[in-house]
């Protein structure tokens, strides 16, 4: 029994710890801060727990509060589900005391309640002082492997079939059954007060699963990485709108894909008409699918065009074909994987377009925004070939200097798109930089932006040099991506 409870309340505490960042995702995204505070507020309730919980089975018989802090600790984690969705609910924005918050609410009770309860057990187990060390060692093991096998089979397999919401219910449902047990054999082996569970803690987890039945939820589909959903467009028919999380990811309107709803695909979409000649077909690799929107006004203005879309999330992929319309064939290509994984198998020299669009969060994925990684981006390209990236920033732009600073150390052109305020520094947003090893013309970017109705501007290779200034290179062993963005703007005054 002491094995399986130890077990038991280990594994808990990581389930809750997996399944907690991705309760928190839709409110706050998925970034270098919601892992970092998920992470740190667990093993800050792990120490937390395991020392109140070695000092009170010091003061008290352990077998009276075993099965009682089992309870509370399952009833809790079902309980974490409504408080974070009503508290979620109440965020205006994910600022750093929103990540804060509710990685606070999602892990800190429960995982403390949970992790006081192995230092209980030593204390029972321990019948002399000569097997301290073995009897330490064995449950710390024990504990420690209980974490392990959560966290594989939550990551490898729960969440693969169930919903966020299932798992922390069904875990939190377990672990109450696991202490109303244990309660009830330490009674019979020790009569009593041992083991027994106030009916209180009873009513909160079944409080605590009603209230997850109610909670509001703005997910309409939960995918492997994401909280999806899609919007119709009230002002057009086909207009559909994919929400990850937070964000507005893509715009497609299903009965006319050149209709570019975002002013930074719109962006996009003017370099690749300048790029070559009108309705000459283009070789074109997507890192980031999305709803697949610049793949498909490619098809359209450029008949014949060849696309290869790499996206990490297959549940975006299946909301693409089930309520985007995607259809995919030899001309337009889906693979399910990360990008800089598809980037390093992609023939050399085969692509006459790049277009980088990978996003966690508000923030490019590390990994593709290195010199390495550009490094493949740029063996991918033909020697006329274009990189255009979406990028996301607001002032001081520290990461957009960064990455332009980054992309000038593989290809001699840079120029960057964006609305006037960006280039001037003044505010922040979307902004499009485009590299290559031949000089693009300037003016007849500004022309096909013009004729994309956008009112962005282009800043020469010149101005982006001065704006890139001394800025860091980002590499595979130093990109500091999440430290150089700034996400969210200054409230407006």
């Amino acid at each position: 029994m002491a094995a399986g409870v130890t077990f038991l309340a280990s594994g808990a505490v990581l389930v809750l710890e997996i399944v907690g960042l991705r309760l928190i995702a839709p409110y706050v995204g998925i970034t270098l801060q919601t892992n970092t505070a998920i992470i740190g507020f667990a093993l800050a309730a792990i120490a937390m727990g395991a020392w109140a919980g070695g000092a009170t089975a010091d003061r008290t018989d352990p077998r009276r509060l075993i099965a009682p802090l089992l309870v509370a600790g399952g009833a809790l984690v079902v309980a974490v589900l409504p408080l974070v969705r009503f508290t979620g609910s109440l965020l205006t924005g994910a600022d750093a005391g929103g990540v804060l918050l509710l990685a606070a609410v999602a892990v800190v009770v429960p995982a403390a309640l949970l992790s006081a309860v192995p230092p209980m057990v030593v204390k029972l187990q321990l019948a002399s002082l000569d097997e301290t060390g073995a009897v330490v060692g064995r449950l710390s093991g024990i504990g420690t492997l209980g974490g392990i096998a959560a966290t594989f089979v939550t990551g490898f397999l729960l969440i693969a079939v169930f919903p966020s919401s299932g798992i922390l219910v069904g875990t939190g449902l377990v672990t109450v059954v696991a202490g109303i047990a244990v309660g009830v054999l330490l009674r019979r082996g020790a009569g009593g007060g041992a083991g027994r569970v106030p009916a209180g803690l009873l009513l909160l987890a079944v409080a605590g699963s009603l209230l997850a039945a109610v909670a509001p939820t703005p997910c309409e589909e939960e995918t492997a990485y994401h909280c999806a959903r899609v919007v119709a467009d009230p002002e057009r028919d086909g207009g559909r709108v994919l929400v990850l999380d937070t964000l507005r990811h893509s715009y497609v309107d299903l009965d006319d894909p050149t209709h570019l709803e975002f002013a930074y695909v719109q962006a996009i979409a003017a370099v690749t008409d300048v790029m070559a000649p009108a309705g000459e077909p283009l070789s074109a690799l997507h890192l980031g699918g999305g709803g697949a929107t610049v793949p498909r006004y490619l098809a359209e203005v450029r008949p014949g065009t060849v696309s290869r879309v790499l996206e990490v999330d297959p549940g975006v992929v299946e909301i693409d074909r089930e309520q985007l319309g995607l259809v995919e064939s030899a001309d337009l290509e889906v693979r399910v994987g990360d990008a800089r994984v598809g980037l390093d198998a992609e023939t050399a020299g085969t692509r006459d377009l790049v277009v980088g669009d990978a996003f966690g969060g508000l923030s490019v994925p590390w990994q593709l925004t290195t010199v390495e990684a550009l490094g493949l981006v740029d063996r991918a390209l033909t020697h006329d070939g274009v990189y255009v990236a979406n990028l996301i920033d607001h002032p001081p732009l520290g990461f957009v200097r960064a990455e332009l600073a980054t992309m000038r150390q593989v290809w001699p052109h840079v120029l960057l798109l964006a609305r006037a305020p960006v280039l001037a520094g003044e505010d922040g947003g979307n902004l499009v930089a485009v590299a290559s090893h031949r000089s693009l013309d300037e003016a007849a970017v500004a022309g096909a932006l013009r004729a994309q109705d956008s009112t962005w501007q282009v800043a020469s290779a010149g101005e982006v040099a001065a704006f890139a200034g001394d800025a860091q290179v980002l590499t595979d062993d130093s990109a500091p991506v999440d430290q150089l963005l700034t996400p969210y703007g200054a409230p407006s005054r």
